[in-house]
C-alpha cells in the first residue's frame, strides 16, 4: 500500500459524486454521475425512486475506480454523505414500499391536536404558527393519512443516509449529525424523541420505525460481500458514519470557531456556526448536531438559493448560454463579468431572494423591485447574487444575535465559491475577510476527515483539520463598498420584505384555494 485513500461519497439533490481524498487533504479522483432531481405526481410534490440513488452511486464508484487504476487498493474505508430531510418507508424485509419524498415537497398534512397545555405555550411566545407549518411538513403523517394501505406495511422510516448506509452495510444505522428532518429527533441530547416529549404529539409513528445512532467517526459497519464484489473493494471494508452534507461541508472549510461563519452557497444556501453551546437560531427551530464533536450547527437557510441562480441563466440566458459555450466556459463564469461591469447595489435594483419561503415567514415570496429603463439581464443577475448575500447577511446578524458571538471571518463552500468574483462580492457586503479552501467539494472533504479520524489515522479531529484542510489566499473587503451594502442592507433590504409580507399573505390564501380546487 502507498498513501492510504478514504472514498467519500456526497449524494445531492441533482448529482452523486464519489471522490479519493489523501491525508493531505487532496482530492486525487472524482466522477459526477447527475439526474433528474425529482419527478413531480402533482403540484408542490418531489418524489425520487431510491434504487435510483444507489445504481447513481454505484456508477459514480466505478468511474473512480477504473480512473484510479492502482490506487484503488489503497482504499481503506468509506465515507458517505448525503442531502438532508429526504424520507424512506421501508417494509419488514428492508425493501422501499414507496418512492422517497425529497426536502423540497411541498404536501401537507394534517396537523395533529396538540395537548392544550402544548398549543397554550407555543402560542404564548408567538410560535404556534411556525409549529403547525412544521408539523404539516412531518412526511410520516401525511403518507399515515393518504395512503393508510402503505403505512401499516410500514416497519422503518428512515432518512437517505440510512438507506444508503443499510445498501452498503446490511445494517439500519445512522450518524446523529446526519439524523436531520421532520423527525421525532431531540437535537440538543442527539437521541430519538421519549414519549414525554413536548412535541411528541405532532408526530403519528410508533418511535419504534426508528433505528441506531452513531456518533461521526464511528464505524457503521462493514461492506457486504455483495457490495464489495459491485465496487471492486474487499468485504468488511470499514463504513464511517459523518453527517449530512450541509455538516461536512461546514467541517471541510474548517469551521469549528465560533467566530467563523461557514456559508453555502448551494441548491440551498445557508449561513452555519459551530458552537459549544445549544442556540437555536429561531425559537423551536433546531440547532444540528455537529459532525465536529460536542458542537452544534445552528443555521439560516436561503430555501431557493444559488438554484435561483441557475434558473435565471436557464429561463433568461440563452445568448450567455451560447456565448458561453463558444467560449468553451461555463454559463456562470461568463455571466460574471456583470459582477464586476455593474456598480455595487445595482443602480438600485434589489431582489428579495424568496423564490421558497422559509418556516418562519412561509408567506414571502420573491421579488425584484427597483426597475428602471437602464437595467438589464446582467443588472438582474447580479442582484440576485447580491439578494441571496443580503438574506445571508441578515441570517449572520440573526445568529450573531443569539450566540453572543461575532463574526470575523467567513469560508465559503458550494458550487458559487468557484468564482473568485462572487468570492469577493461576499467579502464587500460582509466586511470581513472570505476564504475557501482547496476544493470545492468540502461536502467531501469532511466526510473524508471524518473517514481518516474513525480509521485511526489521525488523533482526533483537529489533528485531521490541521493536515486536510487549507485555507486560500483570503479576499479582503472593499471598505466603501461595504458600507454602501450595509446602508442598502438597513435602508432598503430588510423593509422589503416586511412591506410586501402583507400583500402575498392574503393572495397566498386565494391561490391556496385555488390549487386545492385544482386538485
Amino acid at each position: 500500500m502507498n498513501k492510504p485513500l478514504v472514498l467519500s461519497i456526497d449524494i445531492g439533490t441533482q448529482s452523486i459524486r464519489a471522490m479519493l481524498f489523501d491525508k493531505e487533504g487532496n482530492l486525487l479522483h472524482k466522477a459526477r454521475v447527475a439526474f433528474n432531481p425529482y419527478y413531480s405526481l402533482k403540484f408542490g410534490y418531489a418524489e425520487q425512486k431510491p434504487e435510483l440513488y444507489w445504481e447513481k452511486l454505484l456508477e459514480a464508484v466505478n468511474v473512480v475506480r477504473q480512473e484510479s487504476g492502482e490506487k484503488w487498493k489503497d482504499v481503506i474505508g468509506i465515507a458517505p454523505t448525503t442531502m438532508r430531510d429526504v424520507c424512506i418507508l421501508l417494509d419488514g424485509e428492508m425493501k422501499p414500499l414507496r418512492d422517497a419524498i425529497l426536502w423540497m415537497d411541498r404536501r401537507e398534512a394534517e396537523v395533529p391536536n396538540m395537548p392544550g397545555k402544548t398549543k397554550a405555550l407555543f402560542k404564548m411566545v408567538g410560535m404556534y404558527e411556525t409549529v403547525k407549518k412544521t408539523a404539516s411538513g412531518i412526511r410520516a403523517n401525511w403518507i399515515a393519512d393518504n395512503e393508510p394501505e402503505i403505512w401499516e406495511k410500514a416497519k422503518k422510516f428512515v432518512m437517505l443516509s440510512a438507506y444508503i448506509n443499510l445498501k452498503l452495510t446490511g445494517k439500519l444505522v445512522d450518524s446523529v449529525a446526519s439524523t436531520i428532518g421532520h423527525i421525532p429527533f431531540d437535537y440538543k441530547n442527539k437521541t430519538w424523541f421519549k414519549e414525554n416529549n413536548l412535541q411528541r404529539p405532532m408526530f403519528k409513528m410508533s418511535l419504534d420505525m426508528l433505528y441506531d445512532l452513531v456518533n461521526p467517526a464511528e464505524k457503521l459497519g462493514g461492506l457486504s460481500k455483495e457490495v464489495g464484489d459491485a465496487m471492486g473493494l474487499p468485504e468488511g471494508l470499514p463504513v464511517i458514519a459523518t453527517g449530512s452534507d450541509k455538516g461536512t461541508e461546514t467541517l471541510g472549510t474548517g469551521c469549528v470557531s465560533e467566530n467563523i461563519a461557514s456559508l453555502s452557497f448551494g441548491t440551498t444556501a445557508t449561513v452555519q456556526m459551530t458552537t459549544q453551546k445549544y442556540v437555536e437560531p429561531i425559537a423551536f427551530l433546531p440547532a444540528y448536531p455537529a459532525v465536529y464533536p460536542h458542537r452544534y450547527n445552528p443555521e439560516i437557510q436561503i430555501y431557493r438559493g444559488y438554484w435561483m441562480i441557475s434558473w435565471f441563466i436557464e429561463q433568461f440566458g440563452y445568448s450567455e448560454k451560447a456565448e458561453a459555450k463558444n467560449a468553451g466556459i461555463t454559463a456562470e463564469k461568463y455571466m460574471d463579468r456583470y459582477i464586476n461591469d455593474i456598480p455595487a447595489g445595482c443602480e438600485g435594483l434589489l431582489v428579495s431572494p424568496y423564490w421558497g419561503a422559509g418556516l418562519r415567514h412561509p408567506e414571502d415570496r420573491g421579488a425584484i423591485v427597483g426597475f428602471t429603463e437602464s437595467h438589464t439581464r446582467g443588472h438582474v443577475y447580479k442582484a440576485m447574487i447580491e439578494g441571496i448575500n443580503f438574506a445571508l447577511m441578515e441570517g449572520t446578524k440573526s445568529l450573531e444575535k443569539k450566540t453572543g458571538v461575532k463574526v470575523e471571518k467567513v469560508a465559503v463552500s458550494g458550487g458559487g465559491t468557484s468564482s473568485c468574483e462572487v468570492c469577493q462580492l461576499t467579502a464587500d457586503m460582509f466586511g470581513v475577510p472570505v476564504v475557501r479552501v482547496q476544493t470545492y467539494e468540502t461536502s467531501g472533504l469532511g466526510a473524508a476527515i471524518c473517514g481518516f479520524v474513525g480509521l485511526g489515522e489521525f488523533k482526533d479531529f483537529d489533528e485531521a483539520i490541521g493536515s486536510m484542510v487549507h485555507h486560500q489566499e483570503p479576499f479582503i473587503p472593499d471598505l466603501d463598498k461595504h458600507n454602501l451594502y450595509q446602508r442598502l442592507f438597513e435602508e432598503r433590504y430588510v423593509k422589503v420584505p416586511k412591506r410586501l409580507r402583507p400583500i402575498f399573505r392574503d393572495k397566498n390564501k386565494e391561490f391556496d384555494g385555488l390549487k386545492r380546487k385544482i386538485k
